[in-house]
């Protein structure tokens, strides 16, 4: 079977379990609303992603995309430059400067629409002076910190943060992530999670959902959060809460899951047990200091496929899971089908509304609309089979 052929069987059957964007790529192949507009596209490379794209080029759309470090699925991104002729740029095996030359090749198509990920394709427009850019959308918890920390003011195009729905918040950030990261921890490391200590870092939506997951197959969840609001929260939920230089040496494995850069420093490697794990679901690996982990290190071992060990001079070993990028994909396939699905429908509206309706949008980040959440909320409830809905 060729990696492309693998591929597109990867893709029909995400394809067939999302009725939203089936249902929604019937009206946009009828109707073009995308029709000569150019979309740069930078979301994980993989199988619910690429019915995504179909959904886009359906719409009449020309689109060029790249992945992320550590998340490319290699058989899905020949499917489609095969099948629709998208540029697809990048490898599982890239880093993050591929990554970013990805990002900067894909912008000399000219897009005006942007499909962000991490806003690195937005804070590459501004940096090449903006370009024919019109419109963006958003879809992690970390473009956003980012929307509104370092790029905050500086955007002049309106760019719609699909996280920050209450959908995406329900379906995909809360019930979703616990599920999909203890498929990667266990693809990872084929160990137990009952009766294991885990050290889990932020208690957003994300890390709620990932605590409460673990929770309930029989882990100590010891949590770390700065905010005492949602410290609060997660020790009403039964967590075990403590500043991270408690946790760290008690874990037997530690999760970050914060959205933002430089949480595991260099001065908390020597506060880790031996043998602990160490791994992320934040979108950007830099929430783990790996630069100074290998420098620290005296030797790096390849334990198994996404497990690295590494030697400090103290003899304490510290195992990095999926080489700190987002376990639930660069060690496994992602959240469920069915979750994508309501995330990029989110994507799908949003994108349409931007293209033919800009006037309702002002410049910077902001919500999805309302109507649109509604719109998706009524047609999950119809095509869930739990529910029994009618307006």
């Amino acid at each position: 079977m060729t990696l492309a052929r693998e591929g597109a069987q990867r893709i029909r059957w995400a394809r067939e379990n999302m009725p939203l964007l089936q249902g929604l790529r019937n009206r946009f192949e009828a109707e073009k609303p995308l029709a000569g507009r150019t979309i740069a596209m930078g979301l994980h490379v993989e199988s619910k992603t690429a019915v995504l794209a179909e959904l886009l080029v359906a719409g009449g759309a020309q689109l060029a995309m790249t992945g992320s470090p550590g998340t490319t699925d290699d058989a899905v991104a020949a499917a489609l430059r095969l099948d629709l002729g998208i540029q697809v740029l990048g490898e599982r095996s890239d880093s993050y400067a591929d990554h970013l030359d990805h990002v900067r090749t894909i912008l000399t198509n000219k897009p005006d629409l942007l499909v962000d990920n991490g806003a690195d394709l937005i804070a590459a427009t501004l940096e090449a002076g903006g370009g024919r850019v019109v419109a963006a959308t958003e879809e992690t918890t970390s473009g956003a910190l980012r929307l509104r920390n370092e790029l905050s003011g500086s955007v002049p195009f309106p760019v719609v943060v699909i996280n920050d729905s209450p959908l995406k918040q329900i379906v995909e950030n809360e019930k979703g992530i616990g599920p999909a990261v203890l498929d990667g921890f266990m693809r990872a490391t084929n160990t137990i999670v009952g009766g294991r200590t885990f050290c889990v870092v932020g208690y957003g939506s994300c890390g709620r959902s990932l605590a409460r997951t673990l929770r309930a197959l029989n882990a100590t969840v010891l949590l770390v959060e700065v905010d005492p609001i949602r410290a609060l929260e997660a020790a009403y939920d039964g967590m075990l809460v403590m500043p991270i230089e408690q946790a760290l040496p008690i874990a037997d494995t530690v999760i970050t899951i914060t959205g933002r850069p430089g949480i595991i420093r260099a001065e908390h490697f020597a506060l880790f047990k031996d043998g602990a794990m160490l791994g992320n679901v934040g979108h950007f690996s830099t929430e783990i200091d790996i630069p100074a982990l290998r420098g620290l290190a005296e030797a790096e071992t390849q334990l198994a496929q996404h497990v690295v060990d590494y030697r400090l001079p103290s003899g304490k070993s510290i195992r990095l899971l999926a080489r700190g990028e987002m376990l639930n994909l660069a060690a496994a396939t992602g959240h469920p089908i069915e979750v994508m699905d309501v995330g990029f429908a989110l994507q799908g509206y949003s994108v349409e509304a931007l293209a033919t309706n800009p006037a309702r949008f002002v410049p910077g980040d902001q919500l999805v609309p309302h109507d649109i959440d509604l719109t998706i909320a009524r047609d999950i409830l119809e095509t869930m089979p739990a529910a029994r809905w009618a307006n």
